[in-house]
């Protein structure tokens, strides 16, 4: 038997075990029930059926920073957050978020956290919803969300609400869409009441950490990204 036989039947033999092991990943991933830690992820409002985004482009009104939408593409990747810990503190890698805890939310391609202030939103007049911080990904108190919800723990298959801390309103959308440059996409708020039309938001695709300690290749659930 050849040499270029042998490494024929060892690629083969290999390309198997990682499909296997695969395999068992997107298994045990199906498992996972919560939002945890570290966890990349797009968020989907359930009433619009809009996913959360924002981009390099900022505000022409209100504060000028950058702007966040709601888009009907599920594979955008400017829709991916990562769920990290408020400022000054800090939540273990792959730990369950528990309900009526704070959070931050980065922008993972630009590296800003989800954010409001007392701005009035550009087509709706409700309350400004941007993207800030510096490069290092860190802003202000303005960044901390609160995840409302009713179990132990921001569970995957479940809505939420989220409240910003300072100033009291619930991330939403207005149902309204822009023009240029930004044509079609949806316009994202804060209102006073939970109670307000879309503000209802469940986790879907994106890389969601495993909670306790494990291997190195099963430090990740992939749903499709």
């Amino acid at each position: 038997m050849s040499f270029l036989t042998d490494l024929h039947i060892i690629r083969s033999v290999l390309s198997i075990f990682l499909l296997t092991l695969l395999s068992v990943q997107i298994s045990e991933g199906s498992k996972a029930e919560f939002v945890t830690c570290g966890s990349i992820l797009k968020m989907i409002n359930t009433d619009l059926r809009l996913r959360l985004h924002s981009h390099d482009v900022k505000y022409g009104s209100g504060s000028g920073q950058q702007s966040v939408t709601a888009v009907d593409v599920a594979d955008d990747s400017n829709s991916h957050w990562l769920v990290r810990a408020p400022m000054a503190e800090s939540c273990k890698r792959g730990a369950p978020i528990k309900c009526n805890t704070n959070i931050r939310l980065q922008h993972v391609s630009t590296k800003k956290n989800l954010h409001s202030h007392y701005f009035s939103s550009p087509l709706s007049g409700n309350q400004e919803v941007s993207c800030y911080g510096d490069e290092e990904g860190e802003g202000d108190s303005g960044d901390h969300w609160t995840v409302v919800c009713n179990n132990d723990f921001w569970r995957r298959d479940t809505p939420v609400k989220l409240r910003h801390v300072d100033t009291g309103a619930f991330l939403a959308g207005s149902g309204r869409t822009f023009g240029r440059p930004i044509s079609g996409q949806g316009e994202i708020v804060g209102v006073n009441s939970q109670y307000g039309a879309y503000t209802d938001w469940q986790a879907k695709e994106g890389l969601f950490i495993h909670p306790g300690e494990l291997l190195p290749h099963q430090h990740a659930i992939h749903s499709e990204l």
